[in-house]
């Protein structure tokens, strides 16, 4: 593989790095005062067994402590990546395809798994297609396999 990126890091842009601490801010601060203050107000209510105010209540905390559980590290591990203006595939890079006998274009941008959003051409480095890309150039070819097996080439019309 062209990509001399360490596997095991995530990739996060400047935004997306500060919408995640945001988040994680949130969390532990304003997110874990209302889970109990919920808890509290669950547990007036009396019979714990029976109560599903409590359950709810006690199934938020977890949801959310499994979130900080996550980001918390993420964050700490992150890689704030900046794309520089070059003719390479890299994270970062925007990249115009054509498929293999097929006049129409696709455009994706190579991500890290935060922020990967098929929908929005937004794909992960980790990605079959993403893994393809990275280090190649203008006119390159890019051969991968998808998930399922078939086999697939493009060629790289543009990268910036």
């Amino acid at each position: 593989m062209a990509s001399t990126m360490n596997d095991d890091k995530e990739y996060l842009s400047q935004e997306k790095y500060d919408e995640l601490k945001k988040e994680l801010e949130y969390l532990r601060s304003t997110g874990r005062k209302k889970v109990l203050v919920d808890l509290e107000y669950a547990k007036s209510l009396g019979d714990l067994s029976e109560n599903a105010e409590y359950h709810e209540a006690r199934s938020k905390q977890a949801e959310l402590e499994d979130r900080i559980a996550v980001l918390e590290p993420l964050l700490k591990s992150a890689v704030i990546v900046a794309h520089k203006d070059t003719d390479i595939a890299s994270m970062g890079s925007i990249i115009v395809l054509q498929k293999q006998g097929d006049k129409a274009e696709r455009t994706i941008e190579i991500v890290g798994t935060e922020e990967a959003d098929v929908e929005k051409g937004k794909l992960s480095n980790k990605s079959p297609l993403g893994q393809a890309v990275m280090g190649k150039k203008k006119g390159d070819p890019v051969l991968f396999k998808t998930p399922n097996g078939d086999s697939v080439s493009y060629t790289i019309v543009d990268v910036r």
